[in-house]
């Protein structure tokens, strides 16, 4: 494990390592972060928001998230930016440092695990789960079904796991769990269980209708 000083951004959601979001940066202490990643190694930290608002400051923020990597920028005639970032490992935050200009943290970079217990046959009746609950949060107008061509790693399943909860359409609070969980085989587990829950609350809601 290596620690490092880094740039970090409070978001009201949680960036999994190997997947992507698209950021929407136009607060003027963030403006300044894109800036300095952008004249340096394009790397800065994320982590969920537990209460306030992403704007302004004075938030709450959770001690474990996640180094991202800006893979693409757009800068906008107004200053804002939109940025595509990928996220790498996860990391644990030491210690906060004043949020001048933006918020910075010391930060140690967490292993994953790989463990025994991370069969193909788990990882393959989690993405059907992911898939299921896809498939009927499309039928009720949510979130698109995944389509079968869905790239997802099939020679690394620690980076299958979280492209998996990448797609899962599950709230801050329990993609912050899955970012938790330490082994590959705990993730898949908890995913699938969630994954149980939401499709079993669709299944109620379309049976009330």
């Amino acid at each position: 494990m290596s620690r490092a000083l880094l740039p970090m951004f409070p978001l009201s959601a949680v960036l999994f390592p190997h997947s992507s979001i698209g950021l929407h940066v136009f607060e003027p202490r963030y403006q300044a972060l894109t800036r300095d990643c952008l004249e340096n190694e394009g790397k800065f930290g994320i982590v969920l928001i537990a209460r306030g608002s992403e704007v302004g400051g004075g938030d709450e923020r959770t001690g474990l998230g996640t180094q991202g990597l800006i893979t693409d920028a757009v800068a906008l005639s107004d200053g804002r930016s939109m940025l595509r970032v990928r996220g790498e490992v996860r990391i644990v935050v030491d210690e906060w440092l004043p949020d001048d200009p933006y918020p910075r943290a010391l930060v140690t970079e967490l292993d994953s695990v790989t463990d025994v217990d991370t069969s193909e046959s788990l990882l393959s009746a989690t993405e059907q789960r992911v898939r299921r609950v896809r498939a009927l949060l499309s039928e009720h107008g949510g979130a698109p079904a995944l389509s079968p061509e869905t790239p997802f790693d099939q020679d690394d399943p620690d980076a299958r796991s979280w492209q998996l909860c990448a797609a899962a359409p599950v709230s801050a609070y329990d993609a912050q769990r899955l970012l938790a969980a330490e082994r590959t085989s705990e993730r898949l587990s908890l995913l699938g269980e969630l994954m149980d829950e939401v499709a079993l609350d669709l299944q109620r809601l379309h049976a009330s209708e």
